[in-house]
């Protein structure tokens, strides 16, 4: 079932098969305003695994379940680890398959929050991938066996909106790795530059483009992997794993006596030795800027952002809201590598346009009821409703999106309103399908693996799973041709822009 799965995945938008019937009126013209909401870190498997009708995970071969130690070998058993990255005397050895969770002998709820979280970097998840294997997800993660983990998501809110309206089965998220580049793939389709980052930050790559092991990494069976430096930046400098804004609210205060709304470009420790310096401003072209150019209306709404605001030009001893919690400030609530308009020099401290388009969670609901959303809409939640692993849960997160949807459902603009609702990327957990490849499917920064994408809309087909191949460029796709607007050059040709979800028009 499995190959049948993949190949009609790939045949359909390869027969240029259309959305619509011949002769049915264009959809798109009747959606007027787009809502895109951006959740964290879960794979379609591990959340989605066994929605009726979807490619789950009972259609993986054994081949795909079966995971590899970093030699190649077949592993004999799954080993969780703890924090640092040892086997988890707290759990026993597990068969070398996906399990549940949820249930005996793990017993971990959807309202839990795990301390795991699992390694989802760039070079990480490539080598996890193995050449569309997907089967060395165990050996390279920090929490080993972990990652084979799934609930079993028919408990969640979100998981009644998907079979009510869409869900989409084949949607893979923009980037390798984590949240800080599947964040500019949402806006740009693009990896951020930083040619002169220094040393420490840059990635070290054996012969064939892996990472670099240190001497004696374990197994698998043994413990975590262990790398000389994953880095955050490729050689050749594109910024890939998680680097901090260059403007405040930043992980990286406003240097000493230095302007309070700029990160401190050149940190330090407190011994003096130099620590990862925050992105330069880009330049690159948005899906704001493209947006801007014909007039039409947009917003980044983020919970959080005006406390993030007031807190960010602080010194690091006196923050209680922002990033890294201190001591007494309470879990993390959130993240400034999760802001990407905040990187671009044309949203910096003072400009008109960070006013104007980057707004705080409590105008995107007071606006909802208002009926005042612009025509495309970002939002993002804040941390502990984000459903991020480690500090947040899937179950807070998921009553949180649902009654979002809700409050959108009774608003005066839902009659020509599509929302999708969709995850960064899978947080380091395993998924049986391998990304696209090939031209106009992926490129050297992407698709990472699948994430649970649906699309709820009065427009969108009813209790449908849809198979058409997309990735996180198809949102910017969807809001380019509904718009006329210039297309971003990093939108792969032969990914989707998620009409295949729609009805035709009457």
């Amino acid at each position: 079932m499995s190959r049948i799965f993949r190949f009609a995945a790939l045949c359909l938008p390869l027969l240029g098969m259309a959305a619509t019937p011949a002769g049915a009126a264009d959809p798109l013209p009747r959606i007027k305003t787009i809502v895109v909401i951006y959740a964290e870190n879960r794979s379609f498997d591990h959340l989605y695994g066994s929605f009726p009708g979807a490619n789950g995970i009972a259609n993986a071969t054994a081949e795909e379940k079966t995971q590899l130690d970093q030699d190649g070998t077949k592993l004999p058993e799954l080993t969780i680890f703890g924090s640092d990255g040892k086997p988890d005397p707290h759990f026993a050895r597990l068969p070398n398959e996906p399990f549940a969770i949820d249930k005996p002998p793990i017993n971990v709820r959807l309202d839990q929050i795990d301390p795991r979280d699992p390694i989802h970097a760039f070079y990480h998840e490539q080598e996890q991938i193995n050449g569309g294997k997907n089967n060395m997800f165990a050996a390279m993660s920090n929490v080993g066996g972990w990652v084979m983990g799934h609930f079993d998501g028919s408990q969640m809110r979100i998981w009644q909106w998907a079979k009510e309206y869409a869900l989409a089965d084949n949607f893979f998220m923009g980037g390798f790795g984590g949240s800080f580049l599947n964040h500019h793939y949402l806006i740009c389709a693009c990896a951020p530059r930083f040619p002169d980052a220094p040393e420490i930050m840059r990635a070290r790559l054996d012969p064939d483009g892996k990472m670099t092991k240190k001497p004696g990494s374990p197994s698998a069976k043994d413990g975590a992997v262990q790398v000389v430096n994953g880095g955050q930046v490729t050689p050749d400098g594109f910024a890939v794993n998680t680097t901090q804004p260059p403007y405040q609210p930043s992980g990286i205060p406003p240097a000493a006596g230095g302007n309070p709304d700029l990160a401190n470009p050149k940190p330090v420790n407190q011994s003096g030795a130099a620590l990862p310096q925050p992105l330069p401003p880009q330049q690159a072209t948005t899906i704001g800027d493209t947006l801007s150019a014909k007039g039409i209306s947009w917003a980044w709404y983020a919970g959080g952002w005006n406390a993030a605001l007031a807190d960010g030009p602080k010194p690091l001893e006196e923050r209680k809201f922002i990033y890294y919690p201190r001591s007494g400030g309470g879990p993390p609530s959130f993240q400034p590598h999760h802001q990407p308009f905040n990187y671009y020099a044309r949203f910096a401290p003072g400009t008109a346009d960070r006013t104007r388009y980057l707004r705080d969670g409590e105008d995107f609901l007071r606006d909802i009821d208002q009926g005042n959303l612009p025509a495309v809409v970002f939002y993002k939640p804040v941390g502990y409703l984000n459903e991020h692993p480690g500090y947040a849960d899937v179950f807070a997160g998921d009553m949180h999106i649902s009654e979002v949807l809700d409050r959108l459902k009774k608003s005066p603009q839902w009659d020509g309103m599509l929302v999708v609702v969709t995850y960064d990327e899978n947080g380091g957990f395993w998924d049986h399908v391998p990304p696209p490849s090939g031209p106009g499917r992926g490129d050297r920064f992407g698709p990472g693996n699948r994430i649970p994408t649906i699309i709820v809309s009065p427009f969108a087909k009813r209790g449908f799973v849809d198979h058409t191949s997309y990735d996180t460029t198809s949102i910017l796709k969807l809001i380019t041709h509904r718009f006329d607007l210039t297309p971003l050059p990093g939108m792969r040709e032969r990914a989707g822009d998620l009409t295949a979800a729609l009805t035709a028009a009457d």
